[in-house]
């Protein structure tokens, strides 16, 4: 399931994110006891505990204990809320490393906390980066890392398709490890008796494997096989992301002693 960003009123959705229908204002009468802050929380839950394709407006109207009319007063639409949830949820990540040591530790730890996050609220990885929300919270994000990442001394240009790169690793790595963990419930079947079962049967199906794919069992060599109650398909994630941050990282060294 892909979402798009900006699918409701442009106008009405960027004050609600930039909040510039709430400067000065103020309002008689008693305090409302609804907010968007407070819509925009109880969205954000029922996605982290049901999923995407569970938001509505009446689901999140029955968490707050109201009717999901009730909400429209707020936020117009699921299409603003989606935009609204994408950015608020943003607000979690760090704005700010320890640049003492240069950007190479700096970037690790955010690369680290940015695949946590994505784990934290796996939603978000169906937010298409096709067009951004354009939030507050999205921009600090990417202030953050370029910010770290301008210590290189590349120049703008190439520093942007290195920003894109992170980010594509970081959210792919994640969602392999988010679809990994939905998987069992969608398909009623556990990840270890899925890789049990197509393992005796690709045992069957092709003897004389590993002579026929001679690098394929090369390369699976040194594999330790997961901890005791790991997912097969979340460790092998895991283990890689270390080192596919590590190869990418030394792939920027390279970028910075060359031409800039």
């Amino acid at each position: 399931m892909v979402v798009y960003a900006g699918q409701g009123d442009a106008r009405r959705s960027m004050a609600l994110l930039w909040r510039t229908e709430e400067r000065g204002e103020t309002r008689p009468g008693p305090k409302p006891g609804l907010s968007v802050d407070v819509i925009v929380d109880a969205a954000i839950a029922v996605a982290d505990a049901e999923g995407m394709a569970a938001l509505s407006m009446r689901k999140v109207g029955e968490r707050l204990g109201r009717t999901g009319m009730a909400l429209y007063t707020y936020v117009p639409s699921k299409g603003e809320l989606v935009d609204l949830m994408y950015d608020r949820a943003l607000a979690e990540l760090p704005a700010d490393y320890d640049l003492s040591g240069g950007w190479r530790p700096a970037v690790t730890a955010w690369a680290e906390h940015l695949r946590a996050f994505y784990l934290r609220h796996p939603w978000v990885l169906q937010v298409s980066q096709a067009r951004p929300v354009l939030g507050p919270n999205e921009f600090a994000m990417l202030d953050t890392v370029v910010g770290i990442l301008r210590l290189t001394g590349l120049r703008p240009g190439r520093l942007r398709g290195v920003v894109a790169l992170l980010f594509d690793f970081v959210r792919g790595a994640a969602r392999t490890v988010a679809e990994s963990r939905q998987a069992p419930s969608e398909t009623g079947v556990p990840d270890e008796e899925w890789w049990k079962a197509r393992s005796i049967m690709l045992e069957e199906v092709a003897p004389g494997f590993a002579a026929r794919f001679l690098m394929v069992k090369w390369v699976e060599s040194e594999d330790d096989g997961p901890r005791e109650g790991e997912p097969h398909l979340e460790h092998r994630v895991g283990e890689t992301f270390g080192v596919g941050l590590t190869v990418l990282l030394d792939g920027i060294e390279a970028a910075v002693r060359g031409p800039v």
